[in-house]
Order: C-alpha cells, then sequence, then structure tokens
C-alpha cells in the first residue's frame, strides 16, 4: 500500500513540474524582431504657416483643422493639396483616414488618391517641410480602405498622433517604431488637441 501511495505521488510530482515548465516557454519576453517600443514627442518640432490635407478624403480633415484653428495655428486647408501648395509652408498636417463617400465627391478613386498623397509627402520630405499624420478616427478609420494611405503617410512623417482605438492591432505603432518616429497614443479625438498645439514651436 505504501508503495502505490508513493508512485502515485511520484507521478502527481512529475505532472507538476511538466505543468510549470510548459507555462514558463509561454511567458517567455518577446524576442527583439517582436517588441514594438515607440516614445513620444520630447519637444516641438514645426513651424507655421500650416498645410493641412486629407489623406483618403474623410470628414477627419474638419475636425483637424478645428483643433488647430483654436490652438492658434495659422494654416491653409486644401483636401486634395498637390506639391504646387507647398509653397512658403513650414509644417504639412496630414489627416489620414479613408471615405469611399469623401473620396467619390471628391471625383477621385482610392489609386489616385494614393498617387497625390505620395507626391506630395515626397515633394514636402525633399524641401525639409515637417510632415505630421494625425489618425483620429479610432477603429471607424480602419479597414481595408483606409488602411491603404497609413503605410505611405507613416512612411515619412516626423511625428504622428494617434488616438489608441485605432492602433489597436498595433498597426501604427510598429511603423512608427520601425521607423524610429516619435509618436503619442491619446485616448480620445478631445485629447489629440494637447500634443498637436505643442508639437509647434
Amino acid at each position: 500500500m505504501k508503495k502505490i501511495i508513493s508512485v502515485f505521488l511520484l507521478i502527481m510530482l512529475l505532472g507538476t513540474l511538466l505543468t510549470a515548465c510548459g507555462s514558463k516557454t509561454t511567458d517567455e519576453p518577446q524576442t527583439a524582431e517582436e517588441a514594438v517600443t515607440i516614445e513620444g514627442l520630447t519637444e516641438p518640432i514645426a513651424e507655421q504657416p500650416v498645410l493641412l490635407t486629407s489623406v483618403g478624403q474623410s470628414a477627419d480633415v474638419e475636425m483637424v483643422k478645428t483643433m488647430l484653428t483654436k490652438s492658434d495655428i495659422d494654416l491653409t486647408m486644401k483636401t486634395t493639396a498637390t506639391e504646387a501648395d507647398l509653397t512658403d509652408v513650414k509644417t504639412l498636417v496630414l489627416a489620414v483616414g479613408g471615405s469611399s463617400k469623401g473620396l467619390g465627391a471628391a471625383g477621385i478613386d482610392a489609386d489616385q488618391e494614393l498617387e497625390r498623397v505620395s507626391a506630395l509627402i515626397d515633394k514636402a520630405d525633399e524641401a525639409g517641410i515637417t510632415i505630421i499624420a494625425v489618425h483620429i478616427g479610432g477603429e471607424a478609420r480602419r479597414g481595408e480602405l483606409s488602411d491603404k494611405f497609413i503605410g505611405p503617410s507613416f512612411a515619412k512623417a516626423d511625428y504622428a498622433i494617434v488616438v489608441a482605438a485605432g492602433d489597436k492591432d498595433g498597426m501604427m505603432s510598429k511603423l512608427a517604431s520601425e521607423s524610429k518616429m516619435p509618436m503619442d497614443l491619446v485616448d480620445t479625438m478631445a485629447d489629440v488637441m494637447s500634443p498637436l498645439k505643442a508639437a509647434f514651436k
């Protein structure tokens, strides 16, 4: 009887050890490739005057305009801005978010919008103009259409502000981490105004 109890206890002990080893494997830290680290902006980088444009033709651009206006930022808004509109501009602000309705109203499709935006960003980058990408629409501005515009907008941006609900999959955090671009995540659209205003000298 004692031998049976001893064997039973030994089996139980081995089972506990195996379970512990298995759980240890799942709790291992992320590898360097998996880890995503982002840092917020630490000092102002932008100057006036500002050109504000839409990337995707959503109504979010109007909200960004309101935030800049309330912050007493000198700006011109042109939803379909091109390289020709960059004259005397110090900062280009991109309101990122796709809208099929907005694209239709502008008489363009997603590919034409991407072409416009890519040329605009490339020219601004060449001219040394500060580029700020703002994604304020949260989950409502994610999906196949909007996601087309995020990569190009973040590729050469100097700073990004993102409402956290729109980055649940970590797409924008990963892009910022890879390019070592400062990015601030905020809880709500109303919280965007503070870091946006602080980005200006």
